[in-house]
């Protein structure tokens, strides 16, 4: 794991870099971002229906492919989701986009 790997992990996506607590809140439900340039990080998806969870995400990173384009992730069909806060479920990276 090199040192921006090191920084990322077990943060939240969008978490100001000098945020002094940039790590989850025990009330919020998370997913947690597997591979790809955001692996490591958790998206919060507190509030977000089973369908929009389905739908996956195009994240805003200057670290993929194309910088300042998107990181797709996707959860697995099947995959076992846990109810209620904590790390609900995982998202996959699936490839960028400009």
């Amino acid at each position: 794991m090199n040192g921006d790997e090191q920084l990322l992990n077990g943060r939240v996506y969008g978490a100001e870099h000098d945020d002094p607590n940039p790590g989850p809140l025990p009330h919020r439900t998370y997913a947690e971002l597997v591979g790809g340039p955001l692996d490591g990080l958790l998206l919060d998806i507190h509030g977000w229906r089973t369908e929009e969870v389905d739908d996956g995400v195009a994240l805003s990173t200057e670290l993929g492919r194309w910088p300042g384009g998107r990181a797709l992730y996707d959860p697995r069909p099947g995959e076992p989701r846990t109810p209620g806060p904590g790390v609900s479920c995982r998202f996959y990276y699936s490839g960028d986009t400009p």
